[in-house]
């Protein structure tokens, strides 16, 4: 037995069982080994970016790690986006990166690189196995370090540990540490806070306490004390849609999201951080709530998010058979028809959304009405991109379906966002995912167009208009599509998106629909 089956062993011991990979010739001894596990399920992305991307999709549904396989410190480097997505997700990953030979490292050959330092910025955990009797301790410390709590973990592998005989123990369960209590002097400060301020606090979910049943314990307190209750910018998952308590996301312009956390004077955060604006622009604030606002960390990242909200139930004498406020019908609004636009599409997703889809949501301008409706759709599970990094929306999507097979997964995705990582739809076709990714083709960065004006520039010359749009020559999705083996057509009615949508929602497999707005 060598190192790269101890490897094996441990992940698959510990319920690791999908691999997304993308390897090289440091890691054929752990691609071998791979080959004699055949319930290690081994997912191919044409660039590392859909490996890193996929890996977190399915840490956000499943809850637990999958293992990645990248190629020395180029191959971590090209996933690195979106392992700063998953990180910031707090998603469990384990990524296997492999290295050069020990001995060999101070020949310095064209691909030695610091794998450590390009791994630190975007990890929670690094750690470098030094031989192949170190595989099985660091192995099963990068599958703790994944889930305590959970994040981004790099193994670097060297290709002797891999190669190298290994008497290892027989791998069992690693042994995990469960979160820890909230604190009950954090929870009785909150509670006097929310009693002394009535219809003047606002509450953050995030995590678990984004999911269903924690969502309606939340509710209930929001109900039962005038809290008012909010999601961040960017929605790591969140369960949503009828019969579910719907919270209210924080808006990404600067503007708009101070507007609306004004009068806010208390704000406590269940799992999540105090939100700020994602850049800092001329003459405007950098925090959202006023500067007198009392921040409150009801708990962290870690700690039993679920039971720290039952805990404030309790303590503000709030029954558990308090009644919620919640999504039931559909607004009434008529069918758009004709011209394809933002809007029609965001309705008629919402409205034909099957019941226990999984929605991937990277259109970013293109789709902002969505969540809005999406509290009166069918129930569903609702995932964006969490670190600002772009080209991570069709990857999500990959993971995700891959976590969950028999669920529909609906990818929302722009244009421009979409072609950095427009490989992952062969990964789709290859394994016979059932993702329905809907392109809003409107052919530009639509996203920085705002971001110019935002910074004081009303006025785009022909050099600016050259680095934000998408034409000359217009990007073709249909042919992308068709040419990494998933089956496309293209939209600009709003008749044609129905149809097309109806059909793509009535048969499994991938298909891809180019919305031209």
């Amino acid at each position: 037995m060598n190192g790269a089956d101890v490897l094996c062993d441990v992940l698959l011991a510990n319920d690791v069982k999908v691999c997304f990979a993308n390897p090289g010739t440091s890691e054929m001894h752990f691609v071998a080994a791979l080959d004699r596990k055949p319930v290690m399920r081994c997912v191919l992305g044409l660039f590392e970016g859909v490996v890193t991307g996929a890996a977190d999709g399915y840490a956000r549904m499943t809850g637990r790690p999958a293992a990645t396989l990248l190629h020395t410190g180029p191959g971590l480097a090209n996933g690195l986006a979106n392992m700063h997505n998953a990180r910031r997700a707090r998603s469990p990953m384990i990524n296997i990166v492999g290295d050069h030979a020990s001995y060999h490292l101070p020949l310095d050959a064209p691909l030695t690189s610091d794998i450590e330092g390009l791994a630190a910025p975007m990890s929670n955990w690094v750690r470098r196995i030094e031989g192949p009797a170190d595989v099985q301790p660091a192995t099963e410390a990068a599958f703790r370090a994944s889930l305590t709590p959970p994040g981004v973990t790099t193994l670097i592998l060297p290709a002797d540990a891999a190669w190298g005989d290994a008497n290892a123990d027989s791998p069992g369960k690693v042994e995990l540490t469960p979160p820890p209590a909230v604190g009950m002097e954090a929870v009785r400060t909150i509670a006097a806070a929310i009693r002394a301020a009535p219809g003047r606090v606002g509450m953050i979910v995030r995590g678990r306490a984004a999911r269903a049943d924690a969502l309606e314990i939340a509710g209930q307190i929001s109900t039962a004390c005038d809290v008012r209750l909010f999601s961040e910018v960017l929605i790591a998952r969140m369960q949503r849609g009828r019969g579910r308590v719907a919270p209210t996301r924080i808006p990404y312009p600067v503007d708009a999201a101070t507007a609306m956390l004004r009068d806010i004077d208390v704000l406590v955060l269940v799992g999540g951080k105090e939100p700020v604006a994602f850049f800092a622009y001329p003459g405007k604030p950098g925090r959202l709530v006023r500067d007198d606002c009392q921040v409150l960390t009801l708990a962290a990242h870690g700690q039993d998010l679920h039971a720290a909200l039952e805990a404030l139930r309790d303590e503000l004498g709030i029954k558990p058979s308090q009644l919620t406020v919640v999504a039931r019908a559909f607004p009434d609004e008529a069918t758009p028809n004709g011209r394809l636009t933002e809007d029609a599409i965001a309705l008629s997703v919402a409205r034909k959304l099957p019941a226990e889809a999984i929605v991937c949501d990277e259109a970013v301008t293109s789709a902002r009405r969505f969540f809005a409706l999406s509290a009166f759709a069918a129930p569903h599970d609702y995932m964006m991109g969490t670190g600002g990094s772009i080209g991570g929306g069709i990857p999500l999507a990959t993971g995700a379906a891959i976590a969950c097979p028999g669920r529909k997964v609906i990818n929302l995705e722009a244009d421009g966002s979409g072609m950095y990582t427009v490989q992952g739809l062969w990964t789709q076709a290859r394994e016979h995912l059932d993702v329905v990714t809907i392109v809003f083709s409107n052919r530009t960065y639509a996203i920085l167009h705002g971001e110019m004006r935002n910074v004081g520039v009303n006025a785009i010359g022909e050099n600016a208009k050259r680095m934000l749009d998408l034409d000359h020559p217009a990007l073709d999705w249909v042919s992308l599509a068709k040419g990494m083996g998933v089956e496309a057509a293209r939209a600009d009615s709003c008749e044609r998106f129905d149809a097309l949508l109806d059909a793509a929602l009535s048969r499994p497999g991938p298909f891809l629909i180019e919305a031209v707005i």
